[in-house]
């Protein structure tokens, strides 16, 4: 048997203390790498999708400015058309709408 002396058992605490500090020093720093790799990624994510519903809206805005050209185009060549197509929806509106209202 060997007999254990108090400082043996000193320095070997002593070791095991500085190992925790060690381990406990790099886990932290893995959650904090693991931390700021995480919130990169969701605002990567987030930059994307702002940019997707950015560009889908510009996309919209000049289909309706295009389609708003061409509304105005056909009534400048055919100001008689439109005015009739006016009127007939309009007469429609009254009647359909006269009658919800009466209901």
């Amino acid at each position: 048997m060997t007999s254990s002396k108090p400082e043996d058992f000193a320095a070997d605490f002593a070791a095991l203390r500085d190992d925790v500090t060690k381990l406990t020093s790099s886990v932290s720093e893995f959650i904090r790498k693991q931390t700021a790799s995480a919130s990169n990624t969701v605002f990567d994510a987030a930059d994307n999708a702002r940019q997707k519903v950015s560009d889908t809206a510009s996309k919209a805005q000049d289909r309706m400015a295009g389609a708003s050209r061409d509304l105005e185009t056909t009534i400048e060549h055919n100001p008689l058309a439109a005015v009739l197509i006016a009127m007939v929806a309009g007469l429609f509106i009254g009647i359909f709408g006269g009658s919800l209202s009466r209901k």
